[in-house]
């Protein structure tokens, strides 16, 4: 991957590509952005151009605010055909896994190694973490990074490197580090073999183990600025559920709410969080709208609509509680919580939003 094949983001690009240039690599860096941003495709294009062994460097030193379109790895060396691959020997990969039909106990992430190369190269790097899920079969379990990948980790960086000058570890998803897993990897993260660089990839940077957080330095990817880049297809499934279950609410139809809980509990706990924090996403926006005067970017046609229309409903008041109920639904859905239960008891809940004094016959 090449910085050149990565729409938008060209000041984050110049920015990783200085530090090369400057050779002021920071060991541990954790980049964190939405799902539809590029941090993984910038992360292994960073990898790419550090370990290029014949990079093209820009024509003249650039000033702040200048562009190094010229400057990105060669991806004809030997090493870059490796990385296009996802096979260097010196890129390392580690990413939520759990057991499956075919990987019936102590699953690590090298047990799945060639789905997540074929998974990220037919996805152009930029795929969510449900859909990982789905390519491998665990839809409907909780994927983590457990202390065999930790340990696998303090193994293959302990080994000096095969080819490269660095040895590359990209751990996708961190969040889903296992809390007692994690002290196993803190001294090596704080205090790595020379050459070692960790790149930490992240939605969700506040459910980081703040002890892995503070070792690392931040780099934000957001999404990307380039026009023409749409929602993920789940985006557009969540809208029209999303608006459906509003309707629903709206109205007060208690047999539409309990067969929209059954329906939803039927999609697997990872699912139903991306569902939430999609109407999370709505919300925000609806709110936008009622107290900025302002349109979100990037939404047009059936959604814009349902968000015009929705907003004069949020008022401060509603905004607040909004908040709260689906933030604690996906706190408990995170614990294994009955999902019909779960989303009926939501449902009702988000009913009273709009009618305080409706009781369900």
């Amino acid at each position: 991957m090449k910085f050149s094949e990565i729409k938008g983001n060209q000041q984050i690009k110049n920015k990783l590509i200085q530090t090369v240039l400057d050779q002021r690599v920071s060991h541990a860096q954790l980049f964190f952005g939405p799902e539809n941003s590029s941090k993984l495709a910038l992360a292994i294009a960073y990898a790419q151009f550090i370990n290029c062994t014949d990079r093209k460097l820009p024509t003249q030193p650039p000033g702040e605010s200048e562009l190094l379109p010229e400057a990105d790895s060669c991806g004809i060396c030997p090493s870059c055909i490796k990385y296009q691959k996802l096979i260097h020997p010196d890129l390392h990969f580690i990413f939520p896994i759990a057991t499956t039909k075919r990987v019936t106990k102590k699953p690590q992430s090298k047990l799945f190694i060639e789905d997540w190369r074929k998974f990220l190269i037919e996805n152009n790097f930029q795929s969510g973490l449900q859909s990982w899920y789905e390519a491998i079969g665990i839809e409907n379990k909780q994927g983590i990074i457990n202390a065999e990948d930790c340990n696998e980790i303090i193994t293959t960086l302990s080994y000096k490197s095969y080819e490269s000058d660095y040895k590359v570890m990209i751990i996708w998803m961190v969040e889903k580090l296992f809390y007692s897993a994690a002290p196993k990897i803190l001294k090596i993260l704080e205090e790595p073999p020379d050459k070692t660089l960790f790149i930490l990839i992240s939605e969700e940077p506040d459910q980081i183990i703040k002890t892995i957080l503070s070792r690392t330095l931040m780099v934000k990817i957001p999404k990307s600025d380039v026009h023409g880049i749409g929602p993920y297809e789940d985006e557009t499934v969540h809208f029209m559920t999303f608006r459906g279950w509003m309707r629903s609410c709206y109205a007060g139809k208690v047999p539409e709410l309990i067969a929209f809980s059954s329906e939803i509990s039927k999609t697997g706990r990872e699912k139903q969080k991306s569902f939430l924090n999609y109407a999370l996403k709505i919300i925000g926006y609806c709110a936008s709208v009622n107290y900025r005067q302002q349109l979100p970017a990037g939404i047009a046609g059936d959604e814009l609509k349902f968000i015009n229309d929705f907003s004069p409903f949020i008022t401060s008041g509603k905004l607040v509680e909004f908040y709260s109920l689906l933030n604690d639904a996906i706190f408990h859905i995170e614990r294994n919580a009955y999902a019909p239960t779960l989303f009926l008891d939501l449902s009702l809940k988000i009913v009273r939003q709009f009618k305080p004094i409706f009781v369900p016959l």
